[in-house]
This record gives structure tokens, C-alpha cells and sequence, in this order.
């Protein structure tokens, strides 16, 4: 038997001393008034037996009790029960011996009678107590059949053997009343035991799990709700919920929290019917619970989920996909989303005739700013860039971050072409005041596109091109100003689209030429150097001029192929020149980026024969500045293997003099813009002589650009320190095929007019 079920027997036989107690003084009782009735000595001992042994159970039931023992103590209940046995076991003689004395030795009807009724009495009190314990009723049984049966036996008649014989089966069958009252009684046990651990582990389940739940029954009164449902509730202002029509407390929570009518009417639905289903509540801005309804038969189970950080996560994520992360304004799928959303709501029949206008705003110089002062500058001036155009613009627009520098606005209804112009006056002169960030005092300026647009077919990609191409065309005539799309500037896109796939294929088939412009000493005026110069003759729009082709070069990833091709070709031109004339060539900002320029400047001497010392790269100070540390390394490289490194165009980029200490040029060139008007304007001249003069104290060859006459010439021979000159003065830029011949008439000693003559 399991130590749970033992015990729980062996409590049972020591269960109601009272009851037990009675017992016997209703045993010695009855005893004794037989022995008053016989005179009988015997039957007093029997009457005082019955007194001693009840005191006797009596305390060791209650010193049962008072020792509580474990309800899995199997060691202590065998113990007890064996106590119980022998206490239990000399009743049973005692009752059995009272029969047999009364029956034959008193041999009085009425002693016979009591002692007979009560010790079969008695036996019933066995099998009601003492059930549990098979051994303990087999014992009893036995001790008192067998003394009571033995007196029927022995009277010398034929009746009382058969009345013995009968009581003994009937007496007998009170072992089995008793095993199957124990078996009910074990059941009943399991039964408790199985109860109270499912009413455990529904208490804990109920107390563990993490959402609310309420049970509702066939009323709809709440019967049953766990800690976290009544705390929940409490703090929506509903703390009393056992017993509470769950639709009163629905109603009070929608006059207190204003939840929305629908979904209270839904809930309200799926509990009368009894059918499974969700509903979502929200409380306020912040506060969402999910309900979920599921029933079996007249019970309802209402299950309440807290999901105001999921909703509040989801609403995050929905915000982090649809916006920039720096500036918070709608990314460019979300604009997409929201302007063609507004564009199809132009498009139905009965939507009134509109003006839209789509403004593409982009921050002028800003690659200027991240390279020379961080990202991490750029990225506040981006901050402060959003906020200055959320309150110039109007309340209406739809402001987006494209990515980069570059944002947009769209209006679905700009009203007119005045109240365009003035959104776009308000938004330059919201750059007119500096930027302080931290403390940096920035100026900004911003260029814009606006494309305008009463066709209600007009799709958003389109509006977006030719916004584009305004913008375009704003940075092209001088930035810091807006510009209306017009029809000429698709004409214009149409005929750049055509000179990049011409462009394209003149790359590929070889199609481009070159030209050289020589560089002379301005006191020998022999030629040192002469700087290779890309040509494009297009077949059908004739000289393509290098400041459009080249700029469309950088812009659709060719240039570095031009490179390696002028590379290429001219180094073998100047193989065959003087041993005292060098080449130089152009190198692209872009060329840094996209090109291994050791690989292409060894590939080029290697085919050409030309040594390092013979060849010049000239770098501008925007290339520089682009791509500072790829330059610095790279430039090093080529200053290492004897290559000369010349600055061209000096004056006209950012003119950031530590470049001069920090790169190992080994030519300054000025740039033409010096050089103009120095025949009449003294301040230039000194201005020339000075930049000439910083050239030469960092131990640079300067050279003298855009030199067109012989005054100038003379003076800056004169005045400056300029080593070397390079102008229409001297040679225009020549075919490939004709240089060798303008150097050699150069050379001794024609002037330039005279030996273009001859090459020509």
C-alpha cells in the first residue's frame, strides 16, 4: 500500500475517540447490569475490562494525534497500528470471552441476550472503524466468533449449533463489508489527493501565468479571476471583479476610459454567443489589451494580454522602416507611398483641379563638408537642415529625406506659380543665417528643383525627373537658387542622355583622339613638357568640348577608362620625343576611387618604354580633397619613383595651403585666372608675383597658365619668379600627330605661329 494511503488508514482507525469512548461505557454498562441481574461476579470483571481497555484506547488514540504524524510516515504508522491491533485484539477476546461466560457458565437468558446483541453490535462498530486494517478485522473477528460460537456450540440442543453457524458466516461476511469499505475509502483519498493537486496546479497556474484571466459563467458573472486579472483591472479603476456582471464592468470601463464602441460591441458579442474569437482594447494613447474569448457549454473564459510594449515595438519598427533615422523625416519609400497615394486621389473623376508641386533640395558643398570636418558634423548639419525647412515650409507639405544631402517636398495643392516662388524664397532665406553646431559656426547653402504639374495622369517618377533635372540645372548656373523645370531642360536631359551612350561607344571603339599643349622655360622658351589633352570629334555633332564630355565621363564611370587610355597613348608619343620633354597627365578625383593607378601608370611605361622621371601627373585640389588619404598614398608612391606630382588649376578650388607641405608636389601650376589681366592692373601682378614666390620658397617649379601675349609674357619673365609657361602664346593644343613637329620648330626657336604653320 502507498505510505500516503496507509496513513491515511491508520488515521482513520484512530479517528473519534468519543464515539469509541462511549462505546465501551456503554459495554461495561451493560455488562454490569447483567452481573446486578445474575449476581454474577464474573460478568463485573467483564464490565470493569470493558472500562480499562476503553481508557486505554482512549489515550492511545489521543497520544495518536498529539505525536502528527507525516502523511507519508510509513515507518510511524506501523508503529501505531500495531498498537492498534494489540489494543484492538484483546477488546475483540474480551467481548467474545463475555458471550461465552454469560452462555455457559451464567447460563441467565437475559445476560445471553445482552452480552450476544452487544458483541454483534459491536462487530458492525469493527468493520465501520476498523476497516482499513485487514489484519486488525481478521483478528477481532476471529477472537470473537470463536468464544461466541463455541458457547452456541456446547448447548446440548439442536438450535443453538445451527444459530452458531449462522452467525459465524454472517459474522464472517462483515470482513468483506469491511475490505470494501476500505477500497472506498482509498478511492475516496485518491480521489482528495488528485483534487487537490489539480486545484494546486490550477492555483498555480493561475497565480504563474502572465496574463489575466476571468472565468464568466452561464450569467455572465465573473466566478473566477487570478491576481493578475484584479490587478489589471484595479488600475483601470475596476478593482471588485468576483461577482460582477462582466458587462456592467465592460460599461464602466467605456464611460471612464472612452474605449471605442466597436470593439466593446464585439467583445460583448463573442461572450453571448459563446464564441471563440479576439478583440483588441485600447485604453488611452499607450495602453492596449488583447482579449481572447473561448467557451465550453454555459462557462466563458475571457484571457487578457497586456500587449502595450509589443503595439508600442511595432509602432517603433513601423516608424524606423518608414523614417530616416538621423533626421526623423519620412524616408524615400514612405514620400513614394504618401505622394502617389495623394497623386491617384488627383486622378478619380470628381477630385477638383489641382496645382502639385514636387521641390528636390539638395545641400550645396556638402561632400566639402564631411571630408574637411566629419561626418559627424555632417550629420548635425543634416539635423539642423530638417529643422530649418519643417519651419519654412508650410504645414501642408510633405518634407522626406532622399538620402545624402538630398531631401524633397511635395504639395498637393501648391495653390498657384506665386505661392511656389514664395515656399522657395522662404526656404533660402531660411539658410541665410550660419549654422552653430556645438562650437562650429557653418554656412550652408541649398540649391532646389521644383517641378510643377496641373496633369492629373502625371506620375510621381515622372515629377521626380524632371525635378532633377531643375535642380541640375540650378547647381549648374551657380547654386544657392531655385530653378523651375522647363521644357528645354528635358531637351537638354534628352541630349546628355545621347552623349553618354555616344560617349559610351566612342570609349569602346576607340573613338577619342589626343592633343598636347606644350610647356616652355620662360628663359630658354624651349618646350619641357607638354600636357596630353582628351579630344571627342563626334560623327554627327562634331568637337565635343572636354568641359561637357569629361564631366560625363566622371558621371557614368568612364573617365578612369579615358585615363588608362591617355596613359597608354601618351607615354608612347613621348617616347618618341626629346629625352628633355616630359608628358603630364590629368588624373580624376574619380580615378583615386575606382582604379589601381600604380597598375595603370606601370602598365603604361611598361608598353611605352618611358622612364619614371619623363612622366608628370597633375592633380587638381578638388581630387585632392575628395579623396585625401587615397591621394596622399598613392602620390607618394609615384613621388618615390621619380614621377612628378604638379598642382593644376592653383587659385581656383579651396586653395587649402597645407596641402602644398603635406602632398610631394614637385610643380605648382597657376592657374589662368591670375595671369588675365596683368598687364593693366598692378595689384594682380604683385598678387601673381606672390603666389609665384610661395611656389618657389617650397622648392616647387611654378608654372604661369593662360599666357596669351607677349606683354604678359615679359612681365611675369620679369617680375615673378615663374619658371615655366604654358598658353596660346605659344601653342595652342595640337593633334597627337603634329606635336613632335611643334616641339622640334619650338625648339629651335620659331615662334608658335610660325611652327603651328609648318606642322600644319
Amino acid at each position: 500500500m502507498p505510505a500516503l494511503d496507509y496513513v491515511s488508514v491508520i488515521r482513520s482507525v484512530y479517528a473519534d475517540r468519543g464515539a469509541m469512548l462511549a462505546g465501551a461505557f456503554a459495554s461495561a454498562f451493560a455488562a454490569g447490569i447483567s452481573a446486578f441481574h445474575t449476581n454474577s461476579i464474573a460478568l463485573y470483571i467483564f464490565a470493569l475490562a470493558f472500562i480499562v481497555i476503553g481508557l486505554l484506547r482512549y489515550l492511545n488514540m489521543r497520544a495518536f494525534w498529539l505525536a502528527a504524524i507525516d502523511s507519508d510516515d510509513a515507518l510511524a504508522a506501523e508503529a501505531w497500528e500495531n498498537r492498534a491491533v494489540a489494543i484492538g485484539s484483546a477488546l475483540a477476546l474480551v467481548y467474545g470471552l463475555w458471550c461465552l461466560v454469560s452462555m455457559l457458565v451464567v447460563r441467565d437468558p437475559y445476560a445471553e441476550l445482552v452480552s450476544s446483541t452487544l458483541t454483534i453490535a459491536v462487530m458492525v462498530g469493527i468493520c465501520t472503524r476498523n476497516f482499513g486494517l485487514d489484519r486488525l478485522v481478521t483478528l477481532q473477528m476471529a477472537l470473537v466468533i470463536s468464544p461466541l460460537s463455541l458457547g452456541l456450540l456446547l448447548r446440548n440442543d439442536v438450535y443453538h449449533p445451527v444459530l452458531a453457524i449462522l452467525l459465524i458466516v454472517m459474522l464472517s461476511s462483515f470482513r468483506k463489508l469491511a475490505g470494501d469499505i476500505r477500497s472506498l475509502l482509498l478511492s475516496a483519498v485518491h480521489g482528495r489527493v488528485e483534487a487537490s493537486r489539480l486545484a494546486a496546479e490550477l492555483d498555480m497556474a493561475m497565480a504563474t501565468l502572465e496574463h489575466g484571466l476571468c472565468m464568466l459563467d452561464e450569467r455572465g458573472v465573473i466566478s473566477v479571476a487570478n491576481e493578475r486579472a484584479i490587478r489589471l483591472f484595479a488600475e483601470l479603476g475596476q478593482p471588485n471583479l468576483i461577482g460582477q456582471p462582466f458587462g456592467s464592468v465592460l460599461a464602466d470601463l467605456t464611460d471612464s476610459t472612452m474605449l471605442p464602441r466597436t470593439a466593446v460591441d464585439r467583445l460583448a458579442d463573442l461572450i453571448s454567443t459563446r464564441a471563440p474569437g479576439k478583440v483588441l482594447l485600447c485604453f488611452g494613447e499607450d495602453r492596449y489589451l488583447e482579449v481572447t474569448v473561448s467557451a465550453r457549454k454555459e462557462r466563458c473564459v475571457l484571457l487578457f494580454e497586456d500587449i502595450s510594449e509589443r503595439v508600442s515595438a511595432e509602432e517603433k519598427i513601423n516608424f524606423m522602416a518608414r523614417h530616416d533615422a538621423l533626421t526623423q523625416l519620412p524616408n524615400r519609400t514612405y514620400f513614394g507611398d504618401l505622394a502617389s497615394e495623394d497623386l491617384l486621389e488627383r486622378q478619380r473623376p470628381e477630385a477638383a483641379e489641382r496645382l502639385v508641386s514636387l521641390t528636390l533640395i539638395d545641400i550645396d558643398d556638402f561632400k566639402h563638408v564631411n571630408d574637411t570636418l566629419g561626418h559627424m558634423v555632417g550629420d548635425k548639419l543634416l539635423v539642423e537642415v530638417s529643422r530649418r525647412l519643417r519651419q519654412a515650409l508650410p504645414v501642408d507639405s510633405v518634407l522626406a529625406r532622399l538620402g545624402g544631402d538630398e531631401f524633397v517636398v511635395y504639395r498637393g495643392d501648391a495653390g498657384d506659380e506665386r505661392r511656389v516662388e514664395q515656399d522657395c524664397t522662404a526656404i533660402l532665406q531660411a539658410f541665410a543665417e550660419p549654422f552653430v553646431l556645438e562650437e562650429l559656426t557653418l554656412t550652408a547653402t541649398v540649391s532646389l528643383g521644383i517641378a510643377l504639374s496641373v496633369d492629373r495622369e502625371e506620375a510621381l517618377d515622372t515629377l521626380l525627373t524632371k525635378a532633377d533635372l531643375a535642380l541640375y540645372s540650378a547647381k549648374g548656373d551657380g547654386k544657392a537658387r531655385s530653378q523651375v523645370f522647363h521644357a528645354q531642360m528635358d531637351v537638354d536631359y534628352h541630349y546628355r542622355q545621347r552623349l553618354k551612350a555616344d560617349l559610351r561607344s566612342a570609349v569602346q571603339s576607340d573613338g577619342l583622339s589626343l592633343a598636347f599643349q606644350p610647356l616652355l622655360d620662360i628663359q630658354s622658351r624651349k618646350v619641357v613638357a607638354c600636357e596630353a589633352l582628351a579630344r571627342w570629334d563626334h560623327p554627327e555633332l562634331g568637337p565635343i568640348a572636354p568641359s561637357v564630355f569629361i564631366p560625363l565621363a566622371e558621371e557614368i564611370g568612364l573617365i578612369s577608362d579615358i585615363t588608362a587610355w591617355v596613359l597608354r597613348r601618351a607615354t608612347l608619343q613621348c617616347s618618341q620625343w626629346p629625352d628633355d620633354v616630359a608628358v603630364a597627365i590629368n588624373i580624376s578625383a574619380r580615378d583615386f576611387r575606382v582604379r589601381d593607378l600604380n597598375d595603370l601608370v606601370d602598365s603604361a611605361l611598361a608598353f611605352s618604354g618611358l622612364t619614371p622621371d619623363r612622366l608628370e601627373i597633375e592633380v587638381t585640389e578638388t581630387a585632392v580633397i575628395e579623396e585625401r588619404e587615397i591621394a596622399q598614398r598613392v602620390l607618394s608612391d609615384f613621388s618615390k619613383r621619380g614621377i612628378g606630382i604638379a598642382l593644376d588649376d592653383f587659385g581656383t578650388g579651396y586653395s587649402a595651403l597645407s596641402y602644398l607641405h603635406a602632398l610631394p608636389f614637385t610643380k605648382l601650376k597657376i592657374d589662368q585666372s591670375f595671369v588675365g589681366d596683368i598687364e593693366h592692373n598692378e595689384r594682380s601682378r604683385r598678387l601673381l608675383a606672390n603666389v609665384a614666390k610661395l611656389g618657389r620658397d617650397l622648392e616647387l617649379t611654378v608654372v604661369a597658365e593662360g599666357v596669351e601675349t607677349e606683354a604678359q609674357c615679359n612681365l611675369i619673365r620679369t617680375g615673378t619668379e615663374i619658371q615655366q609657361v604654358q598658353g596660346y602664346y605659344f601653342s595652342r593644343p595640337v593633334p597627337e600627330q603634329q606635336i613632335g613637329c611643334v616641339i622640334e620648330h619650338l625648339n629651335s626657336g620659331l615662334d608658335a605661329g610660325e611652327a603651328n604653320l609648318r606642322c600644319g
